[in-house]
């Protein structure tokens, strides 16, 4: 879990996310919401995730904002759950 946070979250291509589907949420101003284990049970989601499925949230009020920040700063929104996942990877790696 803590290492998908920090393939979300961290892992860049030009400075925005690596991963296409991150990368499109985030253009359209969505917040990285929720990381869940075994979210994704199908063979595609075992075979592509692990079976790992992430939440992407659309508040209305903020996506405007979101997206702006997100393609001009490069700078991902994300929720208190992805953020702690990703400082305990950041912790314990030693990449």
């Amino acid at each position: 879990m803590r290492l998908c946070a920090w393939y979300l979250y961290g892992e860049k291509h030009r400075g925005y996310a690596l991963n296409p589907v991150a990368n499109f949420h985030l253009q359209n101003g969505a917040m990285m919401w929720r990381i869940n284990w075994m979210g994704d049970t199908s063979p595609r989601g075992i075979s592509g995730s692990c079976g790992i499925m992430v939440n992407y949230r659309y508040f209305v009020e903020d996506t405007a904002s979101n997206s702006a920040v997100y393609l001009g700063t490069k700078q991902i929104k994300a929720s208190e759950q992805v953020l702690s996942l990703v400082s305990q990877f950041q912790q314990s790696s030693k990449l």
